[in-house]
């Protein structure tokens, strides 16, 4: 089934929701959102699912992040994307059941975000993470919040400030990536989890998520929402994100 630009399909207790736009190497355009949104949507309502699995079509992507060419201009877009966007990228936490990322490439900004917001992520040993977006003058807005959770505040910042990716290897050494397969098994190794998900009873496995998963949101994500449009107005980003489309090397005043 297709919803927008995502493929839903479900294999007995296991629904796979892959984003399924390789030629912009799926990054997070208005139909991949909605069809991630129903699919989520699909999998809390049918109680014969009992665990998610997410990945990219391709072998280059899993999500390349934002869509630079639908980036907001006026100060009310800029806050009505953001006001959308973080809520969307915390949505795999707010799935009571068990999510799972199988990240087949680049994992970079929102696609970096949309992978940790899942409960488990298995790496492609060709996949790729980042948060690059200090290139275009701007931060992670959602990672802002999480990152420094699960590989402490100096490699966050480090992350962050700098822009640089990891490979599959370091991800799994941060305790970002639960494993690292060999690419041509990742589906097969995170149907293999996510069946032994399923096995569990339904209830415990769910209740631990919310368990694990209590406290996250709240203030921090509400100041998130409200500060980071402000970036997005300086002439910094202006640059960042016109260099960028220009394949070009930015000057950042």
């Amino acid at each position: 089934m297709r919803i927008g630009s995502v493929e839903f399909e479900k294999k007995g207790r296991i629904a796979y929701i892959t984003l399924d736009e390789p030629s912009k190497l799926n990054a997070l355009s208005a139909d991949i959102r909605h069809g991630v949104r129903e699919s989520l949507a699909m999998i809390e309502a049918d109680d014969d699912i009992r665990v998610g699995v997410i990945t990219g079509r391709g072998d280059k992507a899993f999500c390349a992040g934002a869509d630079i060419s639908g980036f907001p201009v006026t100060p009310d877009e800029v806050r009505a994307f953001i006001g959308t966007i973080l809520p969307f990228l915390e949505s795999p936490e707010r799935c009571r059941k068990p999510l799972v990322a199988a990240v087949n490439g680049m994992a970079f900004g929102g696609g970096f975000e949309l992978a940790i917001a899942c409960d488990f992520i298995i790496a492609s040993d060709r996949a790729k993470f980042g948060v690059p977006e200090i290139h275009l003058g701007l931060l992670p807005g959602f990672a802002v919040v999480r990152l420094h959770d699960i590989v402490g505040r100096a490699k966050a910042k480090e992350m962050s400030m700098l822009g640089e990716p990891i490979d599959a290897a370091e991800a799994c050494r941060l305790g970002i990536a639960l494993r690292t397969v060999p690419h041509d098994k990742l589906l097969e190794e995170a149907s293999a989890f996510a069946e032994k998900l399923a096995s569990k009873p339904h209830l415990a496995v769910e209740m631990a998520k919310s368990f694990y998963n209590r406290g996250l949101g709240g203030d921090e994500m509400r100041y998130a929402v409200d500060a980071f449009p402000f970036l997005f107005l300086t002439e910094d980003v202006k640059e960042g994100v016109e260099a960028f489309r220009a394949k070009r090397k930015p000057q950042f005043k």
